[in-house]
């Protein structure tokens, strides 16, 4: 008798180790590339280093106290960070089970996905967040979402096509 991991559920017929090997390749690519995307952005146009940066995205749970945690924060923001990307290719892993379109169409399926990703955080998870409203930057939003669909949506579309595809019928 086989025990049921969660990585099971939704992978009929693909090892759970394929799922869980694309999962964690696809949030940690996605995680460093949009991680270095946003260090060169907003050091670009903000002049931000990356401690600040960080800082932001843990205030999200902190508020404005994350600014005043020193390197702590940036690592508690970074850590959130990576917990989104590899969030974000659970979602499209699981999905790409289900959904065959999303197997025969890498890119197309990729590239929405990653506007599809900063559309949800930057439209549903921010606001509802504890982080404070900022001004709108055409340069940082064109970023955003050139980046996301780029950078997020593609490498977790690729390694999602690698890992599960071949293997489900």
């Amino acid at each position: 008798m086989s025990s049921t991991t969660a990585l099971d559920i939704g992978f009929a017929g693909t090892a759970p180790s394929r799922a869980a090997r694309a999962i964690f390749l696809g949030g940690l690519a996605a995680g460093i590339l949009d991680a270095i995307d946003a260090l060169i952005a907003y050091k670009l146009v903000l002049g931000f280093d990356p401690v600040p940066i960080y800082q932001f995205v843990a205030s999200g749970l902190l508020g404005q106290s994350a600014f005043s945690g020193g390197i702590t924060t940036a690592l508690l923001g970074l850590l959130i960070h990576f917990l989104i990307a590899f969030s974000a290719a659970a979602v499209f892993c699981l999905a790409s089970v289900k959904l065959e379109f999303l197997r025969k169409r890498p890119v197309a399926a990729g590239l929405a996905f990653g506007v599809l990703v900063y559309a949800v955080m930057n439209y549903m998870v921010i606001p509802l967040s504890a982080i404070a409203a900022s001004p709108f930057s055409l340069p940082l939003f064109l970023n955003g979402i050139v980046g996301h669909a780029c950078l997020v949506g593609l490498p977790i579309s690729f390694l999602a096509r690698r890992h599960i595809a071949p293997h489900v019928g």
